[in-house]
């Protein structure tokens, strides 16, 4: 028994509250985590979990074990980040989380340059628009749009990324074209908006005259695929708030229009989220320095010798 890896899938198995879930993580199967955990119970001579065929409840003496099992990974992993800045030959797999639109447009193009500059470095890139805890998941970092719920977490700003609202010439000619967040409001138009499980009530943040304003959208459709609204606007069944890098080519070519254009939305910023732990880590550094020119660039449509930030003409 490896006492290391059995105590990193007692944590895993803790922070995820399932057996199997904790397998799925660590890339073993159930039944070699389920091993790992009786060997240590066995070993420590204590249960650390209550199992049923249906729940799995750390008992007490888990509890006590998890904080110091904690700081026993957290105590390898920055030795081990001493040794590879020793080195200078970064190595190890690094688990980054991203919103979707962002992740396939931004992030996704720029891992296989990565991997050519640093080889020994993997990379398991989990794109999803919900809202996801990074300590939870095991991540070493995320992408995010907008501001983070979890006040604990380290920010390193990118970029603000200017946002349109756009419908295609469908539903213009159909529906009217409005000028403003007040005509969606008043002329009940159809809003495509990005909600999962356990959202609040949708609002969009728009600039006016007076400030930013929040507008409560509705309509018929709604997804947690951010890329599912788009879809959907371009088939002409609504509008919807996007950022600008996500739907540059369609506003190049005229299959989606800016509207409301007196009131566009407030930019979102961009931002690598962290813990203060993961941060010490010098693959984790090299990641994002690596990324964080390059989709910066991209969210504001820069080159060499151009303006930046305008929507595409």
């Amino acid at each position: 028994m490896s006492y290391v890896e059995s105590v990193r899938t007692f944590v895993r198995v803790y922070e995820l509250g399932s057996m199997s879930a904790a397998a799925r993580d660590q890339r073993i199967s159930p039944a070699v985590a389920s091993a790992r955990i009786s060997q240590l119970e066995a070993h420590l001579g204590v249960r650390l979990f209550q199992r049923t065929t249906r729940t799995l409840r750390p008992t007490e003496q888990g509890e006590i074990f998890y904080g110091g099992a904690r700081r026993i990974l957290e105590a390898i992993e920055a030795a081990e980040a001493e040794v590879t800045d020793v080195t200078a030959n970064p190595r190890g797999t690094l688990f980054i989380a991203a919103p979707l639109g962002a992740g396939r447009r931004l992030i996704a193009p720029e891992v296989p340059d990565f991997k050519r500059r640093y080889p020994l470095i993997d990379l398991r890139l989990r794109l999803s628009d919900r809202r996801i805890d990074i300590t939870a998941e095991g991540l070493d970092g995320a992408f995010f749009l907008g501001l983070p719920e979890d006040s604990t977490l380290k920010i390193r700003k990118i970029a603000d990324c200017p946002r349109v609202l756009c419908a295609s010439p469908d539903y213009i000619a159909r529906r009217g074209r409005p000028e403003s967040g007040d005509d969606l409001i008043a002329d009940k138009h159809d809003c495509l908006v990005l909600r999962f499980p356990g959202a609040p009530e949708f609002q969009w943040l728009l600039a006016t005259d007076e400030g930013p304003k929040r507008y409560a959208v509705s309509g018929p459709f709604e997804s947690d695929d951010g890329d599912v609204l788009t879809g959907w606007a371009l088939d002409g069944h609504g509008i919807v708030l996007k950022p600008v890098f996500e739907v540059a080519e369609h506003l190049r070519t005229g299959a989606l229009v800016p509207v409301a254009e007196r009131t566009p939305p407030v930019p979102v910023q961009m931002a690598w989220l962290y813990t203060h732990r993961r941060h010490q880590d010098p693959k984790t550094r090299l990641f994002i320095d690596f990324m964080a020119a390059r989709v910066r660039a991209k969210i504001l449509g820069e080159e060499p010798g151009t303006a930046t930030g305008q929507l595409p003409r």
